[in-house]
Formats: structure tokens, C-alpha cells, sequence
């Protein structure tokens, strides 16, 4: 294959060429890059040289997805590991932190909670969104937001967790910064801030809340029943009671979580569903042969990639995050890059880790359990998808109504002329879809055919609405199923002539005028009956009002830049840099003015001094010979 010949189409070719030849024979992350710079794929490779340039072989035939990517590629960065590991990690991250298109993208689980059990002598549990490298332990992500309530109430029943928010050390308690709360008293609490719990006896309570939320819970069990026990032998029968109380509260847990697995080990079983360009992936963690949680992800970008590609993708991501690797992890079909995830996941766990791929006995059918729950999840996600499709909001709906449509007016398209005395004339048009703003389709537009001497708003809308038509029918693109002109009749009027010329004439289009908020129809000389009141109207001001905005923000930009002009700019030799240095050292125009002759050569040298001097002497004998004349 090495001498199958590369074949480089781009504006880059001789650069991308030069780095494809000289690619390293090392282990690494390879990043294709648009003529934008923006990221188009990341990739991991055992060896660079060769992975990359077989992207580029002429004799390969690449599935459309990956030929499409290859056709906009123009720029390649590479960055080498140590080891196949450490790019797998990097792999991971950087599709995380950058999300490129041609990727398999997890959707952001930045907002996933956790439980976090904080890294203090005195530790809090409580839930969090935020993760700190701070020494705190955390156990999530929970996607399924019941299940992990359910695990904070439990520990929370069973162990005495302080719940304030004080930073509890030696010091804290020797200063007596505060008393013990009402949690003492209704024992939810042993009262650290006081010092009534020694910090060992705490923290041991702390190790079995870790066990819990791990899904041990026999070995708290025990503990909890050796800790009963001792207490009756001593007689304190209350302590006792409180155990044994306690042993219920965790039993009552225990006993709510299926048992799916007679051998009571501790294994993670990964399964994954998709459908057209979505796809879902579960995870269910088992800990003692027990079903405590079920976390999920959903994933775009999977057309045209294999179930095995999918599969590995969310394998390192949820590892990439997971707190707890168990011993096992069951997967329904074996990935390429196994026995480097297993390197991996052994370094994170201290200890051995081991894929399965069970395809009879009870394995199998956790595994297609877990397939039917990925199922059902990306089934929701479609119906969500297209619940939102068909969702049109009330003032769309009562615009509809009010305009007399056929179809509710999702897309609106709105347009404002915008000019001062007659000068800088300019147009606006603003997009609303589903009565909300979409600022990227905004558009500006200068008046070109129109004399900046005349003010004439109705020939600036008629060139605006012609242009703007023209070129969406000439690019097919999509019509808006409203058109509005800021306005009354005439520029109704105007813009009606360009959707004529353009065989557009029957498209629906309104205006609405500003003065007594009529809105006006073509072929009516009255104006819709539209209540004050209506949210359709409100609508309809809204958008006006917007594409007013618009406008006169863009009119004013071109002002400021055809009046951004000082005296100094009238001087010869003196251009808009150096009219700029000589504000800054000067403070003003009147401070260059009265600066001498060797300031001014400090600045813009010894012969533009003199021009600036010689000027500021002339036009100050002209304004003596005319004092009425305007300063500039």
C-alpha cells in the first residue's frame, strides 16, 4: 500500500503533501482540518504514517460519509504519545472538547448531577454539577435523576451525614464558631461541630456511605450487625435499636434493586441502539448481582459508521468519566480497539479488567435487556424530536388565525428601511422561526439603485424585496411563510411589485404600519381587524420593532465610519495612523495645535511637524479674515 500513489486535490496541496510525507511512525492523534480551521475529525492511530495516508491512497474506496469528510479536508495536525493509551485519552478528549462533525458525538453531559462526598476532615454529601480536583470523591453521572435521589435519601435515613456547610476542622471546633443545629437533636446528627464525634468514628460512617452509593451494601450489613451486637452485649439497648434500624432502612434499599446476576459480582453490561443518524447507548451497572443504576447517553453523527464503531465511542467516553470501573464489563459484540481500552481501564482500576461477549446463557439476555432499554430510550428521543417538529407556538397559531392562512406562519421574514436626511440609506431583514429570533439568518442590505439625493422608502423596499427573492429562488432555498414590510400601504405596495416581477405576486405578505398598528393585506384597502390585544399583534411589534433595530444599528455603523474623520485627516501626509498616535500623545485636537515644533517631531518626525504647523497657522489667518465661518 505504501506505493499505491496519494492524490491531494486542495488550495493547501503542497503544505498538506509535505505533512503527509513526513507524518512520524509513532502512536498519536491525528486531527483534519477545513480551509476554515475548524476540526473535522479526530483519530487515533497506532502508527501515524501509516493510519493518516490511507485516508489519501487513490486505490481506497471510501463509503460517501468518509469521501465527503476527505473532500473538505485541507490541513492535518498531529500530536504524539508515549503509547497507544495515552492517545486513546486524548482521543477521547479532544472529541469531547471539540464535538467535530464526522465524529460519533456523545451529547453534553456537563449537566448530569453527581453525588459528591467532599475531601474534608468532617466530609458533606450532598448532589453537585460541578466536578473539582480537589481530592472529593464522586459518584455519577446520573442520567436516571430518581435513581440517585433515591441513593442520597438512603444515606441520608441510614448514616447521621451532617447537612450544614461549615468547613469543620480542629480549629473550627476549639473556637467554638458555632452550636449544634436542630439535626442533633432529632439525631440526624452526631454534632462534629461541636466535637461531640471523634473524626475517625466519622469517617468509618463516611467509608460505608461510600460502599452504599458503590452498590456494596453486605459489607455495611455486616458492619451494622457486628455494630448492633456489640451494643446489646454493653446493654445500651437504644444505641442498638438505632442499628438495627438502620439494617431495615439499607434492607428496604437492598431489596428494591433487581437481582439479576446469582453470582453476585460486580460487572458493567454496555449495549447500544441507532436509527438513522441517532443512536442511544446503556449502561447498567451491577454491583452483588444487583441492578443499582442505569445511565444513558444519547449520540449523533452515527450514519454510516458500524455498531462496533459506536459501541467503542461510548465505551471510552463513559469510561472517561466514570468514578467505579468494575472487574467484568459486558459488551454485546467485540470493538477494534479492546485491548488498549483494557490497558487503559487495568491502569484506572489497580487491578484487572476483562471484556465479555457472551452470546448464550444468562450474559446474553442482560445484555439484550440492556438493548431493549437503548431501544425504548431512542424511540422517547424520536417522539421528543418530533413532538418539537410539530410544535407551533399560540402566537403563531393566532397569527394564523388572524391572517386567515392555510399553514401557521413558522418562518417569518421581516424587512425595515433605515436613513438619515436622505443619506446612508439602508435595509434590514430580520428572521423569526416559531416566534422566536434566529439572528444567523439575519441579512443587510445598501441600497443600490436608489440616488442617495432621494428619499424614496417605497423604490428602497421594492429593490430590497426584489433582491433578496431573486437570489433565494435563483439558490433554492427555502420561502418564509410570511413576508412583512415595515410600513403602510405604499410600501406594500412596493414590495408586491418585486414578488410580481419574480411570479411571486401570490405569497403571502403584510405590512404594518406604526401609527395606529393597522396591518395591511394585498388587495384590501382596509386593514385587518387584528385586537389590540392580540398576542398575534405582539408578535407582528416584535418583529418590527427588531428589524427596526437592525437597521439602525446598521445605518449607524456606515455613518460613524464615513464621520470618523478628524481635522488632522485634512493635513497632508497625515493619514488615519498617524492621526490616531498624534490623538493618543496629544489628548485632542487642540493639544496638537498648541504642541511645539520638537514635540510634534518626537511623535511623526521633523518635516511632518512642519506641515502640521504651517496648516494650523494658515487656518487660523483664514478664520481671522472670516470669523463667521464654521469650524471644521
Amino acid at each position: 500500500m505504501e506505493n499505491t500513489p496519494i492524490q491531494i486535490s486542495f488550495v493547501d496541496q503542497f503544505d498538506l503533501q509535505d505533512k503527509l510525507n513526513n507524518l512520524p511512525v509513532s502512536p498519536g492523534v491525528y486531527q483534519f482540518k477545513n480551509k476554515e480551521a475548524v476540526i473535522l475529525y479526530v483519530g487515533k492511530a497506532v502508527n501515524l504514517r501509516n493510519r493518516v495516508r490511507q485516508y489519501f491512497h487513490t486505490s481506497r474506496n471510501h463509503e460517501p460519509r468518509i469521501a465527503s469528510m476527505i473532500a473538505k479536508i485541507s490541513d492535518l495536525e498531529i500530536i504524539t504519545t508515549d503509547s497507544e493509551v495515552e492517545a486513546l485519552i486524548l482521543e477521547a478528549n479532544l472529541i469531547k472538547l471539540h464535538k467535530p462533525r464526522y465524529n460519533v458525538n456523545l451529547k453534553d453531559d456537563k449537566s448530569y448531577p453527581y453525588i459528591v462526598v467532599t475531601n474534608e476532615p468532617y466530609p458533606r454529601v450532598f448532589v453537585t454539577r460541578r466536578i473539582r480536583r480537589d481530592g472529593s470523591r464522586y459518584f455519577g453521572p446520573y442520567t436516571d435523576v430518581v435513581t440517585m435521589r433515591a441513593a442520597l435519601k438512603t444515606v441520608r435515613d441510614i448514616f447521621m451525614i451532617r447537612s450544614c456547610n461549615f468547613l469543620i476542622d480542629e480549629e473550627f471546633i476549639a473556637r467554638k464558631k458555632t452550636r449544634v443545629c436542630l439535626d442533633y437533636h432529632i439525631k440526624k446528627c452526631e454534632g462534629p461541630c461541636e466535637g461531640l464525634v471523634s473524626k475517625e468514628h466519622y469517617n468509618t460512617m463516611i467509608a460505608n456511605v461510600e460502599q452504599v452509593l458503590n452498590g456494596k451494601v453486605n459489607p455495611v450489613m455486616e458492619s451494622l450487625e457486628k455494630q448492633m451486637r456489640t451494643a446489646a452485649e454493653q446493654l445500651k439497648f437504644e444505641d442498638a435499636s438505632h442499628f438495627r434500624d438502620r439494617m431495615k432502612e439499607l434492607d428496604i434499599y437492598s431489596s428494591k434493586q433487581k437481582v439479576v446476576d446469582v453470582e453476585l459480582r460486580d460487572r458493567d453490561i454496555v449495549a447500544v441502539a441507532t436509527e438513522d443518524d441517532d443512536a442511544c447507548g446503556v449502561i447498567f451497572k451491577i454491583r452483588e448481582g444487583k441492578v443499582i443504576g442505569r445511565q444513558h447517553y444519547y449520540m449523533n453523527g452515527v450514519e454510516g459508521k458500524t455498531d462496533s464503531e459506536i459501541l467503542e465511542t461510548l465505551v471510552q467516553r463513559y469510561y472517561l468519566e466514570a468514578i467505579d470501573v468494575p472487574k467484568e464489563i459486558i459488551l454485546s459484540f467485540d470493538i477494534e480497539s479492546r485491548t488498549i481500552i483494557q490497558q487503559w481501564l487495568t491502569l484506572r482500576r489497580n487491578g484487572g479488567v476483562s471484556f465479555l461477549f457472551p452470546e448464550g446463557g444468562e450474559l446474553a439476555k442482560l445484555i439484550a435487556m440492556c438493548k431493549n432499554n437503548a431501544k425504548f430510550l431512542l424511540d422517547e428521543l424520536k417522539l421528543q424530536k418530533l413532538k418539537q417538529k410539530d410544535f407551533v407556538p399560540s402566537a403563531v397559531r393566532s397569527l394564523q388565525r388572524d391572517l386567515r392562512m392555510q399553514k401557521p406562519p413558522r418562518r417569518i421574514e421581516c424587512f425595515d428601511i433605515s436613513h438619515f436626511q436622505g443619506t446612508e440609506t439602508v435595509a434590514s431583514m430580520v428572521v423569526f422561526v416559531d416566534g422566536k429570533s434566529k439572528k444567523s439568518e439575519y441579512r443587510k442590505f445598501k441600497i443600490k439603485t436608489v440616488a442617495p439625493a432621494d428619499v424614496n422608502d417605497f423604490a428602497s423596499m421594492k429593490e430590497v424585496i426584489y433582491r433578496r427573492y431573486k437570489r433565494v429562488l435563483d439558490e433554492a432555498m427555502e420561502l418564509p411563510d410570511l413576508i412583512m414590510v415595515d410600513g403602510g400601504k405604499g410600501q406594500l405596495s412596493s414590495a408586491l411589485e418585486s414578488l410580481k416581477e419574480l411570479k411571486l405576486e401570490n405569497h403571502p405578505i403584510i405590512s404594518l404600519a406604526k401609527r395606529l398598528e393597522e396591518v395591511f393585506v394585498p388587495n384590501q384597502s382596509d386593514p385587518l381587524p387584528i385586537p389590540k390585544s392580540s398576542s398575534a399583534l405582539r408578535l407582528l411589534q416584535q418583529l418590527r420593532d427588531e428589524a427596526h433595530r437592525f437597521a439602525v444599528t446598521f445605518h449607524r455603523s456606515l455613518r460613524d465610519k464615513r464621520t470618523l474623520q478628524t481635522e488632522l485627516d485634512l493635513i497632508e501626509g497625515i493619514g488615519k495612523k498617524r492621526a490616531k498616535e498624534l490623538l493618543e500623545v496629544f489628548g485632542s485636537v487642540q493639544g496638537v495645535k498648541f504642541a511645539s515644533s520638537e514635540q510634534l517631531s518626537e511623535v511623526v518626525g521633523e518635516k511632518t511637524a512642519q506641515k502640521i504647523l504651517e496648516y494650523f497657522v494658515t487656518d487660523e489667518a483664514l478664520t481671522e479674515q472670516n470669523p463667521h465661518q464654521n469650524p471644521l
